[in-house]
């Protein structure tokens, strides 16, 4: 060896160079299975609104078209007079932007040769503060005989359930009744002379989280009660809780969910007002208000296609069918259930309630100025 000493020279490692095509690879498949998921959530969401059925459009009813309202979102008729109550306010997506005319009560005899509409609240917009603006309806007959009427009320003040006396032919208006856990009424059932059930058609209270409840699907709505003095949640866990029936022993409460597409029922007791759900009866289709017939059947108005309703919503020139169903009690229990009015919409679209009466039913519409008079075959 000379001594000489030989250093090692240390090279640096050669870069990786960053391999795109696999990048690329990698974001594809990614893109790729977001797609699937989009379509597969989109073909869902179209199944379970019934946008996949096909309907055999076909009547029990002989019907005539009815003018001179607004809109019939909710009809009632007082099972003793044949006095028929109807809410009406100018409704729509493709109206004016601005706010519409105040809505008003019509009365519409059924026992009358020849019925015509008398408007009970041509001057209340003047007495409310923030307009009337009606909904869901529901008649409450005392043991005395005194009627009350309740009606939702979305006044641009905040929603409201307005109580009005009906005497004489006349609805005095009352009292007003308004909470924070009342955020969204769509219907309701008054048990009292100032007592009601009323549903809250989404638990959240923005526009964004309705529209995810909605198409989600979200169990998030809940019906409230009203004993006169404050309100208390009644049941939760409900899909768009929305139309209300009560047994004639007012022991048994139903519930209609348009998103959940069926009817709770639940057991009432009477002296508290407590609900414990009993059964589930689902209908597949978007269940909106109910109506209780003398023999202790349910007649429910619906809409078997919701993404078509909504369409028809934003422009009423698109038609919407409408449904009607009758739940018929069973002995032993259960019902029986029978469609006893399709059609496609052109005639009465977007059906929203049946309102039976002897042999008649009134159909009332959530945004064509009309409602349907019609007779059983």
């Amino acid at each position: 060896m000379n001594g000489t000493t030989i250093i090692p020279v240390c090279e640096e490692p050669a870069l990786e160079k960053p391999n795109i095509s696999k990048a690329l690879k990698r974001f594809g498949i990614i893109i790729l299975a977001l797609g699937v998921i989009v379509i597969v959530f989109g073909l869902k969401t179209w199944k379970d609104a019934g946008e996949f059925k096909r309907l055999e459009y076909q009547s029990q009813l002989d019907c005539r078209v009815a003018h001179g309202v607004e809109s019939s979102e909710d009809i009632t008729v007082d099972p003793e007079t044949g006095m028929a109550f109807i809410s009406s306010v100018a409704r729509g997506l493709d109206r004016d932007k601005t706010l519409p005319a105040h809505g008003a009560i019509f009365a519409y005899d059924l026992e009358s040769a020849d019925p015509q509409l008398v408007n009970l609240t041509p001057d209340i917009d003047r007495k409310l503060d923030g307009g009337f603006f009606p909904h869901g309806i529901s008649l409450y007959i005392g043991e005395n005989g005194a009627r009350s009427l309740f009606v939702i009320n979305h006044r641009t003040t905040g929603d409201f359930v307005e109580i009005f006396d009906y005497t004489d032919g006349r609805l005095v208006h009352r009292r007003s009744v308004s909470g924070a856990l009342m955020h969204s009424p769509n219907d309701l059932l008054a048990v009292g002379p100032d007592s009601f059930y009323v549903g809250n058609d989404h638990g959240a209270d923005s526009f964004i989280g309705q529209v995810l409840e909605d198409f989600l699907k979200l169990p998030r709505s809940f019906v409230l009660f009203f004993d006169g003095k404050q309100f208390r949640k009644a049941a939760q866990g409900l899909r768009y809780a929305n139309g209300f029936a009560l047994s004639r022993d007012g022991k048994t409460l139903f519930v209609g969910e348009t998103t959940g597409r069926g009817v709770r029922i639940y057991e009432r007791d009477p002296k508290t007002n407590a609900l414990e759900l009993k059964d589930t009866l689902p209908l597949d289709t978007g269940v909106d208000n109910l109506e209780m017939d003398a023999r202790g059947g349910i007649w429910i108005g619906a809409h078997p296609k919701l993404l078509t309703f909504v369409r028809h919503a934003k422009d009423a020139r698109k038609p919407s069918p409408s449904q009607i169903i009758r739940l018929t009690p069973k002995q032993g229990g259960g019902f029986t259930v029978k469609d006893m009015h399709l059609e496609e919409g052109l005639r009465l679209p977007a059906s929203s309630v049946a309102a039976p009466y002897k042999n008649k039913v009134l159909i009332g519409v959530v945004f064509a100025p009309q409602f349907g008079v019609c007779e059983i075959k």
